[in-house]
């Protein structure tokens, strides 16, 4: 063949098929369970007895299993709300589910991979992968964005043909169906509407969650049916009288023993342990502090305030404006299970002054996110009125103080993937709880620390300035 047509090697005839039947393949099984899995076995050398031909795009045994370990490592420093732990994929592979895989494609995968190929071009290869993948998990997406998916899907596989396939005959197993599959999933969007619309992961979940309804091994079927018709006969009952938290077959937000909420906060919940003493000086200067920041009341007046205060601290606030609100432990309250995933380390937000360091200029305040580890919960509540605090009766406050990561500058190749790195800690934050936004998660590489931080730019809050 004198000239290599990537088009037109590829098996077509799912192009003959009337759409959306050319549409298939569900994402979860192609991304995940195909193509994910084959880029593996390429750079183990386990891919069909293939070995890299001209291209040098295997990793060692050696970097291969350091990629493993860390990855079984990290699920210590990555809270359990992030999904579940991913085993060793070098030693356990078999047993890495396609939610696994998705976790480690989207955030293990571009920090642990990075450096450790011998080309970039490689990883900057899979880098395009996960942007576009991002683009497709997206929960609304534009017409725009669709055709970005398009082009920049074409070009990926382009690309991958002439990494790995070559345009050799005999590399053709390299280039299975589902790599002419991509090629259809903005079609598919176009069609469908986005991926988490029609993907298998709901159904499969729904089917794990009957499973406890299978009572009989004779009957299963009829134990099944039984299960499901309570179920949602439970839910209309819920439903129509307004019953949810009284029918509730699990604990839910507002029912959790010694819980703590106010209305002036009613985003968060504070959740026991409650430390029995009050906090030690230095505590309460820092306190005082944030609060003379807060109100504009000198220190003087702050401190005379909080001797009439109650100041409390919790070990644990969870965000309870939204169903899939994170809980965010406190570090330094509480006894920590030897097999706890850490969850102290969170994203929040403050206005800071950009002419902070020019007397004669205005303020000029941006929003802007910081990451740190959540080292106390106070609530300082204020029995009465204090006009030096500007308070016209009484007042509750609650603080979060984060010792913050002092981030490094963002590396050009994860542009956009909301990957930040961090080797060392700096100043204590105390802030007010409704700035603290959600847990993240953390990588190690060598004396090096990713933070991976699933909500998005897209679930960020956006500061429009002062209301008159």
């Amino acid at each position: 063949m004198n000239r290599y047509d990537p088009f037109r090697i590829f098996p077509t005839y799912l192009d003959s098929l009337s759409f959306p039947r050319s549409f298939g393949y569900d994402f979860m099984h192609l991304i995940w369970e195909n193509l994910i899995k084959n880029l593996v076995l390429l750079w183990t050398g386990e891919f069909k007895g293939l070995d890299d031909g001209r291209e040098e795009y295997q990793l060692s045994k050696a970097i291969w299993e350091a990629i493993a370990a860390e990855t079984a490592a990290a699920s210590d420093t990555i809270p359990s709300a992030y999904g579940s732990r991913i085993p060793n994929i070098a030693k356990d592979r078999p047993n890495v589910s396609a939610e696994m895989w998705s976790f480690w494609t989207l955030y293990l995968g571009p920090v642990l991979l990075r450096r450790r190929f011998k080309h970039l071009k490689f990883y900057r290869h899979f880098i395009q992968l996960v942007r576009l993948l991002n683009l497709c998990l997206q929960f609304e997406i534009t017409a725009d964005e669709i055709e970005t998916i398009r082009t920049g899907f074409i070009s990926w596989v382009k690309t991958y043909e002439s990494l790995y396939f070559q345009n050799d005959i005999n590399r053709m197993s390299v280039c299975p169906l589902t790599i002419h599959a991509l090629l259809h999933i903005a079609d598919g969007i176009r069609f469908c509407g986005p991926v988490w619309c029609y993907w298998a992961f709901p159904m499969e979940r729904y089917c794990g969650s009957i499973q406890p309804g299978i009572r009989s091994r004779r009957f299963p079927w009829a134990s099944i049916d039984r299960y499901v018709l309570e179920i949602a006969q439970l839910t209309q009952i819920k439903a129509r009288y307004n019953v949810v938290e009284e029918l509730a077959l699990r604990v839910t937000h507002g029912n959790i023993p010694g819980s703590f909420s106010d209305p002036s906060y009613p985003s968060c919940m504070l959740l026991p342990p409650k430390s029995p003493q009050r906090p030690d000086p230095n505590q309460s200067r820092t306190i005082a502090a944030a609060l003379s920041t807060r109100t504009g009341a000198t220190m003087a007046e702050v401190t005379a305030a909080l001797r009439r205060a109650s100041i409390e601290e919790w070990g644990k606030v969870r965000r309870i404006d939204s169903d899939a609100g994170d809980t965010m432990r406190s570090c330094s309250l509480g006894i920590v299970a030897e097999d706890a995933r850490d969850a102290t380390y969170v994203r929040y937000e403050m206005l800071v002054d950009q002419n902070t360091r020019y007397r004669n200029r205005p303020e000029n305040f941006k929003l802007e996110t910081f990451y740190g580890q959540l080292t106390h919960i106070y609530r300082v509540h204020l029995p009465d009125a204090c006009p030096s605090l500007h308070t016209e009766g009484p007042t509750t406050y609650i603080l979060a103080a984060i010792r913050s990561c002092t981030l490094k500058p963002d590396d050009k190749e994860l542009a956009g993937l909301d990957i930040h790195f961090y080797s060392s800690h700096g100043s204590l934050d105390v802030v007010d709880i409704t700035t603290v936004q959600s847990l993240v998660g953390r990588v190690k590489r060598t004396d090096t620390w990713a933070i991976i931080d699933r909500s998005g730019a897209l679930a960020r809050a956006e500061w429009l300035g002062e209301v008159n």
